[in-house]
């Protein structure tokens, strides 16, 4: 018959030697099945938890001197993961490149504001911001694109103090410069610091046709705080209605004031919504005719 002390040797053997076998086992599955591999990763964050949680960690028996343990220094150790688990708003990437957005539609119109479906982001900064509305009005196509506009209002007359010609075209290209310039800012990077909201374009990037337009007009009223909330625009709304009130600095006083106000707030809104549903479509657009080429 075996003593106490070989008997217990004995037993510490056949206890190492099922450990080892059943970490062997454990490590073999966790190559070849990826789920058990990420419970696994799991388990230890929450068990690293729970330990930093509760102190050290002692033997059960403390009347055998054998077997009593000193702490362990690495239960004390701070959580690494912690820091994963308290993050707000986590950035989630788009599952399908059909939903992804690029920065720019057809390699012209700059689309630095639009986020990808299933695509949440922390807030910005003020500088962050001022950079987004300064990229939107000094990019190369933005010349091209006030370019067109000021010739539509030459055609039209819309200011005869102006004249005709290449001199009333510059000061038809000068004054809707300026008034695109002022909204960027207004809209984008002044009125949303001072409100805290976030002035990107979410895309929806689900639902029929009619569903995602009306969600691409609607942002002209809802948009989201820094902190992830909805809200009313008021950077949409009140930014796009004092930028129209401060290019009455500019602009004859010959004419109606107010009417020309009116028109230029609504002249910017309707130009938002029909970007916002550029911006939306965009990605469908891409990788239905171009393959995701742009």
């Amino acid at each position: 018959m075996l003593d106490r002390y070989s008997m217990r040797f004995l037993i510490a053997v056949v206890l190492a030697a099922s450990a080892g076998f059943t970490s062997s086992l454990f490590a073999q599955e966790m190559k070849t099945n990826p789920a058990v591999r990420e419970n696994a990763v799991m388990e230890d964050t929450d068990r690293g938890q729970v330990s930093s949680s509760i102190g050290p960690q002692f033997s059960a028996d403390p009347q055998d001197p054998s077997q009593t343990k000193t702490p362990d220094a690495t239960n004390t150790a701070p959580n690494r993961n912690a820091s994963k688990v308290d993050s707000p708003q986590p950035k989630i990437s788009p599952d399908d490149d059909s939903e992804r957005q690029t920065k720019r539609i057809l390699w012209i119109m700059p689309n630095y504001r639009s986020v990808s479906a299933n695509t949440y982001l922390p807030p910005q900064r003020f500088k962050e911001k001022f950079w987004l509305a300064t990229q939107d009005t000094f990019d190369y196509s933005s010349f091209i694109y006030n370019g067109m506009l000021a010739g539509v209002a030459m055609a039209g007359k819309s200011e005869p103090s102006f004249g005709q010609g290449a001199s009333g075209y510059g000061n038809y290209f000068a004054h809707t410069f300026a008034d695109g310039t002022i909204e960027n800012y207004m809209v984008e990077a002044i009125v949303p610091t001072l409100t805290k909201e976030d002035p990107r374009y979410y895309t929806l990037g689900k639902g029929g046709f009619f569903k995602r337009t009306g969600y691409a007009v609607s942002r002209l009223l809802i948009t989201r705080k820094d902190s992830g909330d909805r809200t009313f625009n008021i950077s949409e709304v009140v930014g796009a209605g004092a930028a129209a009130g401060i290019s009455n600095s500019y602009y004859s006083a010959d004419t109606n004031v107010w009417a020309k106000t009116y028109q230029r707030w609504l002249s910017q809104m309707v130009q938002d919504a029909a970007s916002n549903i550029a911006k939306e479509f965009w990605p469908d657009i891409n990788h239905a005719l171009f393959h995701n080429k742009f």
